[in-house]
């Protein structure tokens, strides 16, 4: 199916700036997006026009407050209610804790929340995405179904030997697969009708001998948030 080019690049040249850990020049982002400066102005200039993009004192791009109203509507249930669990998963494990979603085949962070009192926590930020084959979290979102059922959504992706196990278990665990050394345990939410769900924390391996706490932790927690989502 044929797409439109100018919101595609008007598309990645948001994800281009909400990804940067610097402000970004014009030049630079029409660098990233491989298209002529004039292109990438006129690009930012519309979208500058809808609030979703300023520039700072140097002329550099920025994203704007339009951004946040959009994100606000964006699973908006979900972020409301588990913004709270994630909060004291957090600082009683001392580990980021976050809530991911299936988009378009890609394990997407819809909110994550950093240990308030911990140096060695892993940062994890919302936006962030991967592949639905790598991680916990997106075992566990894949656990929502079998694999027949999987099958039949005509996914790009294989469904996951783990799956299976995170079916019977009510949880998944992965090491090494989205960033060396660090690992992620996982559990799915149920929201019946909705994107399906995962509710994760994400930790150095070197620092946790048991998983168990953890586990129960995170299985009460996400039990909570779909109580509350479906009441």
């Amino acid at each position: 199916m044929p797409t439109s080019q100018t919101l595609s690049r008007g598309i990645r040249v948001l994800e281009i700036v909400a990804n940067s850990p610097v402000h970004l020049s014009i030049a630079e982002i029409a660098e990233k997006l491989e298209v002529h400066r004039s292109i990438a102005y006129r690009i930012i200039r519309t979208l500058e026009q809808h609030h979703l993009l300023n520039r700072d004192d140097a002329g550099h791009i920025r994203s704007a407050s339009g951004l946040a109203v959009l994100a606000r509507s964006v699973q908006r249930d979900l972020q409301a209610i588990s913004t709270v669990e994630l909060t004291t998963l957090a600082n009683e494990l001392s580990m980021t804790a976050f809530v991911a979603v299936w988009e378009y085949d890609l394990c997407t962070t819809l909110q994550s929340v950093a240990p308030l009192n911990s140096q060695r926590a892993i940062v994890h930020r919302p936006g962030s995405v991967h592949g639905m084959d790598v991680g916990a979290a997106g075992i566990a979102i894949q656990s929502h179904y079998s694999k027949e059922q999987w099958d039949s959504l005509e996914s790009t992706v294989d469904y996951r030997d783990a799956a299976v196990q995170a079916r019977l278990d009510g949880y998944a665990t992965s090491e090494d697969e989205v960033i060396q050394g660090v690992t992620s345990i996982a559990v799915p939410i149920a929201q019946p009708g909705q994107t399906p769900a995962a509710l994760a924390v994400v930790f150095a391996s070197s620092t946790v001998d048991s998983f168990e706490p953890i586990i129960e932790e995170l299985k009460l927690a996400a039990q909570r948030v779909a109580d509350k989502l479906s009441a």
